[in-house]
């Protein structure tokens, strides 16, 4: 039945379905994080709870591979009209942080399930301890907001009002999260409707058969993929900033090995389980959605016209030690998983960047940044919280081009809300809202420039949330001789007497005049900044993405009174050295990682996977509490050492007493 020609046909049905959800969710939503940032999902799914159709340019783009079969199989009867939902992280690895609130309604057609429709919407708050429910101080689940397994929703049409009741007495503004909700619902309602327009069309059989024939169809194309790349295994290491307020950097390690049509990510060597809320929870599947987004984007760039769907993650198999920040157990905090989650995909893409290193840009910002403000709104008394805007850093060069400004590469789909709107909504002031200069990698194409953004509040006790800042100290890389972007900044009050540099703080009070303004990471360059020609680096000047100092400095292009001087250029670029390394960290990693060498980082990790899971991230925090002064493997060693004569009670590795035994 399935020819190339029958089968695009039947995908264009299913993303036009599934695009037709999106426009209902977006035009009917409260929320301005809904409707104009977009950090929703729709999504159609098949009788096993495997995503088979998503939207193209609507929405977030991480849940491509959802399953929602755990969740599915939580509720024992399903009624035509009914919608089951939950945003608990840990009741079938669905939902994966509080605020994020998971739908899916059956689509019954004579008599039996023939298919799901689902989609989560990002509610502004859900309760708990700070505003907007997200904060890496956070330490336990039950901190960040109100939790629901999985349970109905709507019973055979008519939604519960108790559960409506429990929401709104527990979350800071419910008119905007349950107005949400019921958008999310009348999408799945639309989504329904298309999908039996599609039986109608094709009969019963010939959708169930070609739900299957979809995924098996990505599956190949992925598969196709993994073939075009060579056999091989290759490590790659990033951080993220800080693991908790004790502002340790957390690490990401990926071992990558391609065999085939195969692919194995063995993050075994990342950080144990933390003490704050950066945790992914993926309950050790090795096919969890959020392990596997930067697999996506990998996919995506090297061929577009691949299907997006549940198919894309069977070549793939992750490993994921139990108790590690990859795959934590409850109680853990587990709100700030997407900072985490954007550290991954910059880990991701650094493997694959070794494999096909012709073929992949270099590293993108890494840092979307979303800011909450909860303030009094002087011109009517009443309370307001909402998202302002995201702060999103530039993509990382490309093979053929530079990274795109200001919005680029795996944080995209977080679209801008424009000013006006925003001022309309919350009482606060843009002072600023533009691309930060020099912020992009240099390399023969430059990296992305930054997203800078400024605003001014204007009643007391103003609690903003900035979640996702990091990147104020390890920079984005460059590659195959393009240089680190520019970091992250948070700073209150900037150019006055009040001025203080809050680096990855992720809440703070303001006062009545104050300033906050905010600033991404750019994206890093790729290939030889000698090599990209004067002509553009002199546009980048005029367009004011570049300083006449950095050109000089980084690209050797002499610039005085904005006329390129030619012989001051070619003198200048004749005596610079071409760069042999595959990738550039900047200054503040080389430095990191002189005294934590990678035989410092194993002999950790295997300390640590010793130890019982509850006193792994302590014993790591007292480690670096004692490095000081110290280096490498040996250092780990003193360190561990004294640990051990501090905290008598301690358990013994369960790895040094098996090397004793041999």
């Amino acid at each position: 039945m399935f020819d190339p020609l029958n089968l695009q046909v039947f995908a264009n049905h299913t993303r036009a379905a599934a695009e037709n959800m999106a426009y209902t969710l977006q035009r009917t939503a409260h929320s301005a994080f809904v409707k104009e940032t977009e950090d929703f999902t729709v999504m159609l799914v098949n009788r096993k709870g495997e995503t088979f159709g998503v939207p193209m340019g609507l929405g977030a783009t991480w849940y491509p591979g959802l399953t929602y079969t755990r969740a599915i199989d939580m509720i024992a009867d399903y009624k035509p009209g009914d919608v089951a939902f939950t945003n608990d992280p840990y009741s079938c690895f669905v939902a994966t942080h509080a605020p994020d609130t998971h739908l899916w309604k059956p689509v019954f057609y004579e008599g039996e399930i023939i298919a799901w429709t689902g989609g989560h919407i990002h509610n502004t708050d859900m309760g708990g301890a700070v505003p907007a429910s997200l904060s890496r101080a956070l330490t336990e689940v039950h901190q960040e907001g109100i939790r629901f397994p999985p349970m109905k929703l709507v019973n055979e049409g008519v939604f519960d009002e108790q559960i409506l009741r429990i929401m709104t007495t527990n979350v800071r503004k419910p008119d905007l999260n349950i107005g949400d909700m019921k958008a999310l619902v009348g999408a799945l309602n639309t989504g329904e409707r298309k999908i039996l327009a599609m039986v109608e069309k094709f009969g019963k059989q010939v959708f169930l058969e070609g739900t299957e024939v979809l995924l098996d169809h990505a599956e190949a194309q992925a598969r196709n993929i993994l073939r075009s790349m060579p056999d091989g295994t290759w490590e790659f290491v990033d951080y993220a900033d800080e693991d908790s307020v004790e502002a340790n950097p957390c690490r990401l390690k990926l071992t990558l090995t391609i065999r085939g049509d195969e692919a194995i990510l063995d993050f075994t060597g990342s950080d144990p389980q933390l003490g704050s809320s950066l945790n992914v929870p993926s309950g050790g599947d090795p096919r969890h959605t959020m392990l596997l987004v930067g697999v996506y984007y990998i996919l995506y760039t090297l061929n577009p016209k691949i299907l997006l769907n549940t198919g894309l993650t069977r070549p793939f198999t992750c490993i994921t030690p139990k108790g590690s920040v990859l795959n934590p157990i409850a109680p853990a905090a587990v709100g700030m998983r997407s900072l985490t989650c954007a550290r991954l995909r910059s880990v991701v893409f650094g493997a694959f960047n070794q494999a096909v290193p012709d073929r992949l840009p270099a590293a993108p910002a890494g840092n979307n940044c979303i800011v909450n403000v909860m303030t009094t709104d002087e011109r009517n008394g009443r309370t307001v919280i909402a998202a302002v805007n995201p702060v999103v850093g530039g993509g990382g060069g490309m093979p053929y081009g530079d990274g795109t400004n200001g919005s680029g590469a795996d944080a995209a789909y977080l679209k801008n809300t424009p000013i006006e709107i925003t001022e309309t909504e919350v009482p606060i002031e843009f002072v600023k809202y533009g691309l930060a200069r020099d912020s992009g990698g240099a390399g023969r194409w430059r990296g992305g420039l930054a997203t800078e953004m400024a605003f001014r509040v204007f009643s007391p006790d103003s609690r903003i949330t900035a979640r996702n800042r990091d990147r104020s100290f390890f920079r984005p890389w460059g590659t195959l001789g393009g240089k680190a972007a520019g970091l992250s900044d948070m700073v209150l009050n900037p150019g006055s007497n009040e001025f203080k540099r809050l680096g990855n703080i992720d809440t703070a009070i303001l006062q009545p005049g104050d300033v906050l303004e905010i600033r991404s990471a750019g994206g890093g360059g790729r290939g030889n900044p000698i090599e990209r020609e004067v002509w553009r680096v002199a546009q980048d000047v005029a367009r004011g993405y570049v300083s006449a100092e950095a050109a000089e400095r980084d690209y050797g292009v002499v610039i005085k009174d904005g006329v390129v001087d030619e012989a001051g250029t070619e003198k200048l670029r004749a005596a610079r050295a071409v760069p042999d390394e595959h990738f550039h960290y900047g200054p503040e990693r080389d430095g990191y990682e002189a005294q934590w060498t990678r035989e410092a980082y194993d002999l950790l990790t295997e300390i640590l996977q010793g130890l019982p899971i509850h006193w792994r991230f302590f014993t790591k925090t007292e480690i670096f509490r004692r490095m000081k002064g110290r280096v490498g493997a040996d250092g780990v060693a003193a360190a561990f050492a004294d640990v051990q004569a501090r905290f008598k009670d301690m358990p013994e590795p369960v790895v040094e007493r098996k090397e004793a035994a041999e």
